[in-house]
């Protein structure tokens, strides 16, 4: 088994979040754990940071044997900015993982999600990194499928390390009443969401709220624009009961369409 790595973990839930609790617990073994995590919950950050005069607060809460425990108050991929900078000095470590997420981050999910998006800091760093997602909505989520199949999937990963340096792994769990059927190398699905923007109806008041303005909650639905028979779309996959597993680059050039613009830009204008 895998063991003295300096792991760093952080998430987009925040320090106090289950899944950040229930990762530490499945790490401890592999070595000592650097945790930094964001003081309030970040999701849908992306890759944001936090820049020119934003001032960030930091605090370490714990020291433990084989952990340490803080929180800075900024984005997921802030938080992973500053370990790298403040607590690394070497700016290394073996491995950045982020979550465990509550809910899925597939197929679009993934443009959005502050847990992938420290992730990928971490990639642009060159070092190793992996997002864990767990396909839970309800208010009380059942980790024991991660806690089950991770271990291995992490150990497989980080003993088959590609050369090439700028990769992420993105890993989505199917909800724990879903018999896990195996493992599954994917690719990102595609698809959108419509009726995004739900007008507020709570019942109590919201501070700061000026007379005029217009509340709204961001739910929506979830438009599925990957074929039906396209299987090996990470939002599929999860669907059919496997753990979905996509690496990714922060490279967003479209190679394709380079080639294409080639054609008939690279002429005399």
């Amino acid at each position: 088994m895998l063991s003295n790595l300096n792991i760093l973990i952080t998430n987009d839930d925040g320090l106090g979040a289950r899944g950040l609790l229930e990762l530490v617990s499945v790490m401890r073994p592999y070595g000592h754990l650097t945790i930094v995590a964001p003081k309030r919950p970040q999701s849908g950050m992306s890759v944001a940071v936090s820049l020119g005069a934003t001032l960030m607060s930091y605090k370490k809460v714990l020291e433990e044997e084989g952990a340490s425990w803080s929180y800075l108050d900024a984005t997921p991929a802030s938080c992973v900015k500053y370990a790298l900078d403040k607590i690394f000095p070497d700016r290394r470590c073996d491995v950045v993982i982020s979550g465990i997420n509550h809910g899925t981050n597939t197929a679009t999910a993934t443009n959005y999600s502050g847990t992938l998006g420290a992730a990928e800091e971490a990639a642009i760093n060159g070092i190793p990194a992996i997002g864990v997602s767990l396909c839970e909505f309800g208010d009380d989520p059942d980790f024991s499928k991660v806690k089950e199949y991770f271990p291995a999937i992490f150990e497989r990963i980080m003993s088959n390390l590609p050369e090439r340096k700028g990769i992420s792994y993105n890993i989505n769990f199917p909800p724990s009443g879903v018999q896990i059927k195996g493992v599954r190398v994917c690719h990102q699905g595609k698809g959108f969401w419509i009726e995004e923007l739900e007008p507020w109806n709570g019942a109590m008041p919201l501070e700061g709220v000026e007379e005029g303005e217009k509340m709204f909650v961001m739910r929506g639905r979830f438009i599925d624009d990957t074929p039906e028979d396209d299987r090996l779309a990470d939002h599929h996959a999860v669907q059919d009961g496997y753990v979905s597993i996509a690496p990714q680059t922060f490279i967003r050039t479209d190679f394709e369409e380079v080639d294409r613009l080639n054609g008939f830009m690279n002429s005399d204008f």
